[in-house]
């Protein structure tokens, strides 16, 4: 009884630090290589994510893909192992815990589908982590890229999604960059965090020109 009430306890504190803007996942890590007002020019390394491709409008296949994703990180998974959004959670006999990262991806491919990506944490590889029980979930290497990237906070709906977008690729046409790649949405934060402390961010692969 005292351990559930502890972990009660540990998911609320969880909540209320996440409805302010407060963040304890992991993130890829990255290095800024050139600024462009207030557009950062980062280098990612190599990294692992979950993805799945979901047909639909922009704000119903974030919420459907997410759903498809979270199955996986709560134990969808060969082994049962669960892997928390923003902290571990409590883990039964059958699997390992494992932080998972931030920020959630959602980007449009070329036949109009919505890919939506959860990443890994950077302990682990595509051998090491658990295999999907969902066919429509996939593990998947995402290769170094440069990219730019454009934060901002409040709605993550399509107008505002698309909105920043604009500013990004504006941003750099008198930059010494140009796109490279379909433009990408990054989501930090919960749907309960408070509009003006969420941290959302546009970005787009870029080379130099």
């Amino acid at each position: 009884m005292f351990g559930k009430l502890m972990a009660l306890a540990s998911g609320l504190a969880l909540f209320a630090c996440s409805a302010v803007g407060v963040r304890e996942a992991e993130e890829p890590s990255y290095k800024i290589v050139a600024q462009v007002g207030a557009v950062e020019i980062r280098q990612y390394g190599p990294r692992v994510a979950a993805e799945t491709v979901v047909e639909g409008d922009e704000e119903g296949t974030r919420s459907a893909g997410f759903r498809r994703l979270a199955g996986y990180i709560f134990g969808g998974n060969q082994g049962g192992a669960k892997i928390a959004m923003t902290a571990p959670v409590a883990q039964d006999s059958a699997g390992e815990t494992i932080a998972m990262t931030a920020p959630v991806a959602q980007t449009r491919d070329a036949a109009g589908r919505w890919r939506i990506r959860f990443f890994m944490p950077s302990s682990f590889t595509l051998a090491t982590l658990p295999k999907p029980n969902d066919p429509l979930v996939l593990l998947v290497p995402v290769p170094p890229e440069t990219m730019a990237v454009l934060r901002f906070s409040g709605t993550t709906g399509a107008e505002a999604v698309a909105r920043e977008t604009s500013t990004l690729v504006a941003a750099l046409e008198a930059s010494a960059w140009r796109p490279a790649g379909a433009p990408v949405a990054w989501f930090y934060d919960p749907p309960w965090t408070l509009p003006p402390l969420r941290r959302n961010e546009v970005a787009v692969p870029v080379s130099p020109k």
